[in-house]
């Protein structure tokens, strides 16, 4: 790891338990929306709604959204736990079916009233408001880091225990984070090498700073976010924090090929776009424009 790299890790490193909920609902100035994807997340999606809800009632946030293309109930159930639900494939229908998980989170802009905005996966087991609240911490009290610069957008990271029938292994979850996301970035974006969860789904940032950035639309999305933001803002506006434990169903290893093919193009369209690589892609990739440029393009 760089020198620079090292340093941001040690200046820019949260944890959860400094932002209480009523640090932040005294402190915070700005609206705030969390947002969940979900597809057939009906076995998670209650308790992770239960769970957010009472930070509405605390005035920690202000919107609680679950956009959904699911066949297993996961929207009703969302909707009887208290969220606003919202079918993907009605935002923006205009551009066709929606094309994963990246293009959910594009289209779910759309009908986020926050200032700051908050994405969360709708997969999570053991599931605590700490997760909205870490990650909103660094944004919505003081908003600076150490450096004196803003901080737009930070990223979660966590261990992930490996559960393998009855037995659970502490550590071993992430096989795509560790084998291909965190070498990529060392390679080609090694002041990105103190990000410890490059493939979190869970992230925060500013409103303004979504709307400026291209969106992958598979599971690219999030390298794909987080070398954009870099790009965009720099290095000392990132922020990450440590939300302790993250439990969800594990992939079999065959499966996770497309999750690597797609994190692997992510990086290689970006590298592609910066003159850094003339190499051709076998991987066809989608990526929504900024939001800001589309409602441009639409005017």
């Amino acid at each position: 790891m760089s020198l620079r790299a090292r340093a941001w890790e040690q200046t820019h490193t949260h944890h959860h338990r400094a932002f209480p909920a009523d640090r932040l609902a005294a402190e915070r100035s700005e609206s705030v929306s969390v947002c969940l994807p979900a597809r057939n997340e009906a076995a998670t999606i209650g308790p992770i709604i239960a769970a957010l809800v009472p930070l509405l009632d605390a005035g920690v946030i202000d919107q609680l959204v679950v956009v959904d293309d699911s066949e297993d109930g996961t929207g009703a159930i969302a909707a009887a736990a208290g969220a606003e639900v919202y079918d993907q494939a009605a935002l923006v229908p205009e551009l066709g079916p929606v094309l994963g998980k990246g293009d959910a989170m594009w289209r779910a802009l759309t009908v986020l009233d926050g200032e700051v905005i908050c994405f969360l996966d709708a997969d999570s087991e053991d599931f605590g408001d700490h997760f909205a609240r870490g990650l909103l911490g660094p944004l919505l009290v003081d908003g600076t880091g150490s450096s004196g610069a803003r901080t737009e957008f930070v990223k979660g990271f966590y261990r992930r225990p490996f559960k393998v029938g009855s037995l659970t292994l502490p550590d071993g979850g992430g096989r795509v984070t560790e084998l291909t996301a965190r070498p990529l970035l060392e390679l080609f974006y090694p002041e990105l090498a103190g990000i410890r969860q490059p493939l979190a789904g869970e992230i925060a940032a500013r409103r303004s700073l979504l709307e400026s950035l291209p969106f992958a639309t598979g599971y690219g999305v999030d390298i794909a976010l987080l070398i954009d933001a870099y790009a965009e803002i720099g290095l000392e506006s990132l922020a990450q924090v440590d939300l302790d434990v993250r439990q969800n169903a594990h992939q079999a290893l065959r499966d996770l090929r497309p999750m690597a093919s797609a994190v692997l193009a992510a990086v290689h369209t970006r590298l592609q776009r910066d003159g850094r690589y003339a190499g051709t892609s076998s991987e066809a990739t989608v990526e929504r424009p900024p939001l800001l440029s589309h409602r441009r393009a639409a005017a």
